[in-house]
């Protein structure tokens, strides 16, 4: 037997020996979570009486218990016209009746929707004209009525200065539109989305010595507004994520989001979820998630361009420069889902905590990313709506979601 005096030697040997063994041995696979699975059911999306052709889907929103898709319909000669379809329970759905005022707006394919309490609200556009741009407009809808065209002079979205109409979000404060404008970010308000308001040129919201600015999404938060989109530096092709906050829709903050040393990125889609704000973009080969936090300083820049206000709680997925994108993101509670692009093929993701992890979703069938296609979802208490459209057909389907995802 060896000695007391030896016997922790002996210990140390065996001990480096088994670290040398470890190291060259093969490291053991991390656990991959497995995917969400909801219970999928497909459900239909009726045409109006009266009315022929294909459902080209959009987009989709939930809001007081009742569920929005819109989009338009298309025929056999690839002409267009709107259309919108509600539902009180994600399964059953009626298609609303469209009240169109305009040439171009008769033509109408309905791009994205919002809604707050029992109204609705949705921009469309159709490309037309000599220079064949799109034709943008907004339309508004009550309970009751036919979903309606607001007729607009046509440089409020269009006309020699327009970029882009993105996305419109509706909130205790009214209706704002997020776009670009040829000075940059811009928006357009209302307070019943029967008539916007244009803003542009706006102090921090636009590009200036800094460089020019795009806002590709908004949303309400608390009584104000959260716009986020991107910055492109002076002779720069590295894109800069931003966010900007007003509480009126007139007086903007800008802060600029935080991302690794040398990295680019933009942000693309908001949601307020019940742990705050989430933004959602591409950086570098991911795509990052930001939280608005209270415990980080307010939301402006601060010194050396570092984000206050702001912090970068995870990423996901896989990304490449100018291909990927963050097609859409719907928030339930701390539930968030989210549409990617890869250049190749669009995905489904899921957060149960508020996008910290991220995890994919089982979608029913594929969708190519780009061309005609498009994905869209909406999301509840108890389940979620997938809208698809790859460019040749059109199907839609409710999720029941498992317990665990619930």
């Amino acid at each position: 037997m060896p000695s007391a005096r030896v016997r922790p030697a002996l210990v140390a040997v065996a001990a480096a020996a088994s670290l040398v063994a470890a190291c060259h041995a093969t490291p053991r696979p991390l656990p991959v979570p497995a995917p969400v699975r909801p219970q999928w059911r497909v459900v239909e999306l009726a045409l109006p009486a009266g009315a022929a052709g294909r459902p080209v889907p959009r987009d989709a929103a939930r809001c007081a218990g009742r569920w929005y898709v819109v989009g338009g319909l298309v025929d056999a000669a690839g002409e267009t016209r709107p259309a919108a379809w509600s539902s009180s329970d994600g399964v059953t759905w009626s298609p609303i009746p469209v009240r169109g005022q305009t040439f171009y707006g008769r033509q109408h394919v309905l791009y994205a929707v919002a809604c707050r309490g029992d109204g609705m609200a949705a921009l469309g556009a159709k490309t037309g004209g000599v220079h064949g741009n799109p034709r943008t407009g907004t339309w508004v809808w009550g309970p009751g009525g036919p979903l309606r065209e607001v007729p607009a002079a046509f440089e409020l979205f269009g006309g020699p200065r327009a970029v882009s109409a993105s996305r419109l979000a509706a909130g205790p404060g009214g209706w704002l539109v997020a776009g670009a404008r040829v000075d940059g970010a811009a928006v357009w308000s209302s307070p019943d989305a029967e008539g916007f308001v244009l803003r542009e040129g706006v102090a921090e919201l636009a590009g200036d010595g800094r460089g020019r600015t795009a806002a590709y999404d908004v949303a309400a938060v608390g009584s104000g507004w959260l716009v986020v989109g991107s910055l492109l530096p002076p002779g720069g092709t590295a894109r800069v994520p931003l966010a900007w906050s007003s509480a009126d829709g007139r007086v903007w903050r800008r802060a600029a989001l935080p991302v690794p040393a040398g990295a680019a990125g933009a942000a693309e889609r908001v949601a307020s979820a019940d742990s705050g704000p989430v933004v959602l973009g591409p950086v570098g080969d991911r795509f990052a998630v930001w939280r608005g936090c209270d415990d980080c300083g307010s939301p402006s820049t601060g010194s050396a361009g570092a984000a206050q206000g702001w912090r970068r709680v995870g990423g996901f997925g896989t990304a490449g420069p100018g291909v990927s994108s963050v097609d859409a993101l719907a928030a339930a509670g701390r539930r968030l889902v989210a549409v990617t692009g890869d250049g190749a093929q669009r995905r489904l993701w899921m957060s149960r905590d508020g996008g910290v992890s991220w995890l994919p979703v089982i979608t029913p069938a594929s969708v190519p990313d780009g061309g005609d296609a498009a994905l869209a979802v909406a999301v509840g208490d108890d389940g979620l709506l997938v809208v698809a459209d790859d460019g040749k057909t059109s199907r839609a389907w409710w999720g029941a979601l498992p317990v665990i995802d619930r």
